[in-house]
């Protein structure tokens, strides 16, 4: 047998993981899915992405993230924003501060932090090894990477398997939203914009909506 048909091509690979990633996309995303009203999660309505004004003066293209109201705002080039429900982290967990996303990932890996696993060995130990990417896997469809210059803080903006859970605080320091709302974000973000996670003391800086 010759060598060559025992080797995978590079585009053969990424035709496997892109035929791979289509399929879980579509098994996260309901039947006749539309952003504005598809709520099989039983979410709050205002919950449901949603385009508002936005405050003059923001940068488009930037993220912001309402701890208070659990909202995220992606600002949009005509002083809109697509408005979308989140979970933030839970007790003193959520991290506020000025991040640039550093990295985008499709149906990515999920390995807990060390201090993930210290905090909560139940939970997390048994995942230190990693776990591989799916719609059961932590991370969900898409991940954002937040970094402070070139650190990697470990924080993420990423989708979820508990979408009951968007509107709360519950996560171990991250941004949750419903797959397929992150899914639609992640294609508007560009690598390098800035995102900007506020206290939540400190209420909603981005629209009058």
């Amino acid at each position: 047998m010759a060598t060559a048909a025992l080797i995978s091509s590079p585009a053969l690979a990424a035709s496997n993981f892109q035929d791979q990633w289509d399929a879980w996309d579509a098994e996260v995303t309901p039947p006749g899915y539309d952003p504005a009203t598809t709520n099989p999660w039983g979410l709050n309505p205002r919950l449901l992405p949603t385009r508002v004004e936005a405050r003059p003066g923001l940068v488009p293209g930037d993220i912001h993230v309402d701890a208070i109201a659990r909202y995220l705002y992606h600002i949009m080039p005509d002083g809109t924003a697509m408005r979308y429900g989140v979970a933030i982290g839970r007790g003193g967990l959520y991290e506020p501060g000025t991040y640039t996303v550093g990295r985008k990932a499709k149906w990515p890996r999920w390995t807990p932090t060390p201090q993930m696993i210290a905090r909560e060995p139940e939970i997390y130990a048994k995942f230190a090894g990693g776990v591989e990417p799916g719609p059961t896997n932590a991370l969900g469809s898409r991940a954002l990477y937040l970094y402070l210059g070139d650190r990697d803080t470990y924080l993420r903006i990423h989708g979820t398997p508990v979408p009951r859970s968007i509107g709360s605080r519950a996560s171990s320091g991250c941004v949750r939203m419903v797959m397929p709302h992150i899914n639609e974000l992640y294609d508007q973000v560009q690598l390098g914009v800035t995102a900007y996670l506020y206290p939540a003391e400190e209420g909603n800086k981005v629209s009058s909506a």
